[in-house]
Order: structure tokens, then sequence, then C-alpha cells
């Protein structure tokens, strides 16, 4: 299980992946994105790198690594889990 909270990416090749840790942005990292020359990308690699050897905080590398997503537009909206529409239903009921 993953430190963070789950990034669902599509790459440029189709591929589907939910990233939730430093290890599997590296992975992603590794697959097919638009630009590979992108400033964002670029840092993102570096802190995913430092961040695997000690020397970045893990927080920081994975908020460069969403960025880099959201910059190439590979983000895809995650859906709502069930305990949310659960709460969702229970707070539309109190309003009324």
């Amino acid at each position: 299980m993953g430190n963070f909270l789950p990034l669902s990416i599509t790459l440029v090749d189709g591929k589907t992946m939910s990233v939730s840790s430093i290890c599997e942005a590296e992975v992603a990292l590794q697959g097919q994105w638009r630009n590979k020359a992108a400033a964002p990308y670029k840092d993102a690699c570096r802190l995913i790198a430092a961040a695997k050897d000690g020397s970045c905080n893990p927080a920081i590398a994975f908020a460069a690594f969403k960025a880099a997503a959201i910059d190439q537009r590979l983000t895809r909206p995650a859906a709502k889990s069930a305990a949310l529409k659960m709460l969702d239903d229970v707070s539309g009921d109190l309003q009324t």
C-alpha cells in the first residue's frame, strides 16, 4: 500500500496506473509521457530519485510527480469512494 492518496494516470500509450508511492511514481516516470524534456517532468524525476536516497522529503517528491502529471494532462478524475457517496447521501438528508 502506498503512502499517498492514489493518483490515477493514463500514459500516452494508453496504460493506466494508480500511483500512491515513490516507487510507483518512479515506474510511472519510466512510461510514455508527452514530453520528457519538460521542466516539471525533469523536476519530478530528480526529486523522486532524491526521495529514494533519503535526501528529499517524499511528500515533496510526490507533489512534484503529481504536478508533472497534471502539466502533461495525464491525470484521470478519481471516482468517489463508497464512503464518500454514503457521506454525500447522509449530508443531503440532513439539509432537507
